[in-house]
């Protein structure tokens, strides 16, 4: 029998299947914690419900970004062989974010890291991404390394826009084949605006008159956010929310991913703390009540082979299908409990997948 995620979701079923929150290390002793929790919170939760991203653009220091690019090469390649060796119940995910395709490290970043750690990867995150030939730039240089790895399936990119311009062409961005998700830059965003917008618009505290968190009321921040939202939606691609600086406020964090998720459709989210990582989780899972009533509503469905049903006195069709199909993958990257009705859909991953590391 077809799997639903194939009957509802078609050519973008492993477009939407990643984790809600991506977490980002880049000194060697927090990679490892992260690592280690993410093997951690996979044998927890039976699935893998975080990236962990090896940042080489803000963690390698200056005239060591060679030296650091063979660092994460060589944290990758343990995590996979320790990860077997511990038949953890999912595949970690692991990335790296190398330097913009336009900084001298750039290509050598792609070689190293791609050449020795490629079939470790889930994807590869370019930063400062400003228009189409910059990915075209950076599919190249990534092609190139992968094949000399010995990946055949090609590598998925994930970009960073942090620039108006980048913004104004996000729709584009968004159309390429081999961009899996936007990510918001928000501190350079701003920046970038020569003190044109204050640097409230970096926090996610609420405002003392008005109440409002400082990222989500500035007109210009709001509309980046919004665009680079739509233009993924438009294209089947996954919109990344951007950091919350204050990780050791957890309501201030859990409020920014609420409203994220709510008002501004983001499916996924930045860590930059550990701390960060379940409240990332817990803001972007749906409700035990939301669970059981798309579960329900897939089940009807399923019996009456995807033709409409009466659920509760309302009519369902394949458009609500597929909503209630993503109510349950959102459950399951968030590692909540599925229904046991549903629990085999779930049990062998199908999207996403990366080989294996070679003993």
């Amino acid at each position: 029998m077809a799997h639903p995620r194939d009957i509802l979701l078609g050519a973008q079923a492993a477009a939407g299947f990643l984790p809600v929150c991506d977490h980002y290390s880049g000194v060697e002793v927090r990679m490892r914690k992260s690592l280690q929790l993410q093997a951690e919170m996979t044998a927890e939760f039976g699935a893998c419900v975080f990236d962990v991203s090896l940042d080489c653009e803000d963690g390698a220091p200056v005239g060591g970004e060679r030296d650091h690019a063979q660092m994460v090469v060589a944290l990758a390649n343990e995590a996979q062989a320790s990860a077997r060796k511990a038949a953890l119940p999912a595949t970690p995910r692991i990335a790296v974010r190398v330097h913009p395709v336009d900084h001298a490290a750039f290509e050598a970043d792609v070689a190293a890291i791609v050449g020795g750690a490629g079939q470790a990867l889930c994807h590869l995150m370019i930063p400062k991404v400003e228009t189409v030939a910059d990915v075209e730039r950076a599919v190249a240089a990534v092609d190139a390394a992968a094949r000399g790895a010995g990946r055949t399936d090609p590598l998925p990119l994930q970009v960073l826009l942090e620039s108006p311009a980048a913004v104004h062409r996000a729709f584009d961005i968004a159309a390429h084949p081999r961009v899996q998700s936007i990510s918001f830059g928000l501190m350079d965003f701003v920046s970038a605006h020569g003190g044109a917008i204050p640097d409230s618009a970096m926090s996610s505290r609420p405002d003392s008159v008005t109440g409002e968190l400082g990222q989500f009321s500035h007109p210009l921040v709001r509309r980046a956010k919004l665009e680079i939202a739509s233009a993924c939606h438009a294209h089947g691609k996954v919109p990344s929310h951007c950091v919350v600086t204050e990780f050791s406020d957890t309501e201030a964090m859990k409020a920014a991913a609420r409203k994220a998720s709510r008002e501004f459709g983001y499916t996924r989210m930045w860590s930059i703390h550990p701390s960060q990582i379940r409240p990332i989780l817990e803001a972007l899972a749906p409700s035990g009540a939301d669970i059981e009533r798309a579960a329900a509503i897939v089940q009807a469905a399923e019996q009456a082979q995807w033709a409409p049903v009466s659920y509760e006195g309302q009519l369902h069709d394949r458009a609500s299908y597929r909503y209630f199909w993503q109510v349950l993958e959102r459950a399951h990257q968030t590692g909540r409990a599925l229904p046991v009705a549903m629990q085999a859909y779930f049990a062998t991953p199908v999207a996403l997948k990366t080989p294996a590391v070679p003993a």
